[in-house]
């Protein structure tokens, strides 16, 4: 299948990572209720969250640089059975630390389907296309973090906290394995051509020096950041101001969908202010509604400003996948790729950390001021990641003489 060519691929690509995240996005809160109900202190529960993040970050960049000399589609059903299996294993045992080894296992699957899915989704677009195809992918993870939350809802709770918790995880690694039917039929026709131009390996400094990655990484973290501070501090500025759980589900499932609606209409968008202008302007504006939740607005203020926010953060993470891939080496795009889901799981550990330590010290809606300006940071750099060729500016001499490889053909 040629770059541009039937699209019925993505179609079941998003599919399939919506059942994926949507697993994820229930097995977590689930894992944290299991482990409360088996004695875990926050501390404890705070050690196996970070398990999740944490492991993955030794295993991305190697995942990465054997997907861009190998297959992509292998890493998608692996992926799905390490969800299923941390899921699933999670809800069975009843050790503290066992729990923390399947949760880095379910945190390490969702790297491999999301490393395969990224360069796959790459490697089948056109240049043009790329910004339009990773907004569509993206739908699938919006889509799961939307369901996923309600559906641990619905299942958790009563007496027998542990019991429930431990359905619900079992639930969720069922659901994680639907997502294989959607895959059963995606193929990776790159596959050829990639093994046998393999060279050498592009370093990991000329990756990051390359002009747009640091950029689209930067991004890539602050949004990320911004929406799992959101989802984690949301319900303590919730309590704080005499705002229901049910009310607070409500807002966080609003920022969501709106969330999705961007990615929906994300081509139009591109048309009318082009990928620099558009990071740039949505970061701004997320960097100031972030800082307004600060501010003791009444609920239905609260709920018109998260989905301004939902909508300005839909932008980030499509748009900064075409900014790595079209900004590194065409040898290393899916360890680019990787690079900016290793800077992803770093914001993961360090920016509820952070938030933590100020909140502690100014005040609960303190962290979102913390995050108006990491986004306003990624506001400034937003236009300096160009539109632009893969290539240009780089002549194939330079390339090899930087680099010490052979071009590989455009896949």
């Amino acid at each position: 299948m040629a770059p541009g060519g039937n699209r019925g691929w993505l179609l079941r690509l998003v599919l399939a990572f919506g059942f994926a995240q949507g697993a994820v996005s229930m097995a977590r809160p689930a894992v944290s209720y299991r482990a409360l109900a088996l004695g875990a202190d926050e501390r404890a529960v705070g050690v196996i969250a970070g398990v999740y993040a944490l492991l993955p970050l030794f295993a991305a960049v190697p995942l990465g640089r054997r997907t861009d000399h190998g297959r992509c589609a292998p890493l998608l059903p692996a992926g799905v059975v390490l969800i299923c299996g941390g899921c699933a294993l999670s809800g069975v045992v009843n050790s503290l630390w066992a729990m923390a080894l399947w949760s880095g296992v379910m945190g390490l699957g969702h790297l491999c389907f999301v490393i395969g899915a990224q360069s796959l989704v790459a490697r089948q677009s056109a240049p043009h296309e790329q910004d339009r195809n990773f907004g569509h992918f993206t739908i699938g993870a919006s889509l799961g973090q939307l369901l996923g939350p309600v559906a641990a809802g619905v299942l958790i709770g009563g007496p027998d906290m542990a019991g429930s918790s431990a359905r619900a995880l079992v639930v969720a690694g069922a659901g994680a394995a639907v997502a294989v039917t959607s895959l059963w039929r995606i193929e990776d026709p790159t596959a050829v051509k990639s093994r046998t131009g393999q060279g050498d390996r592009v370093p990991v400094g000329h990756i990051l020096r390359a002009r747009g990655v640091p950029a689209g990484m930067l991004i890539s973290l602050s949004v990320l950041s911004a929406t799992d501070i959101l989802t984690a501090y949301l319900p303590v500025v919730g309590e704080h101001r005499g705002i229901a759980p049910p009310v607070v589900g409500a807002l966080l499932s609003l920022r969501a969908g709106a969330t999705i609606a961007c990615r929906l209409v994300l081509t139009p968008l591109l048309r009318l202010l082009g990928r620099p202008a558009l990071l740039t302007v949505t970061c701004f504006l997320a960097a100031v509604l972030c800082a307004g939740i600060s501010l003791p607005l009444p609920v239905w203020a609260l709920g018109v400003l998260l989905a301004l926010l939902g909508f300005c953060l839909g932008v980030g993470q499509p748009l900064s996948m075409t900014t790595v891939v079209q900004a590194a080496p065409d040898e290393a795009r899916s360890t680019a790729l990787a690079l900016r889901l290793t800077g992803n799981r770093l914001g993961q550990v360090a920016a509820p950390a952070a938030a933590g330590l100020v909140a502690g010290v100014a005040g609960v809606a303190a962290p979102f001021v913390l995050l108006g300006a990491l986004l306003l940071l990624s506001a400034g750099v937003g236009m300096r990641s160009q539109e632009r060729p893969r290539g240009a500016g780089r002549s194939a001499g330079e390339r090899a003489g930087r680099t010490g490889l052979r071009r590989t053909s455009d896949l």
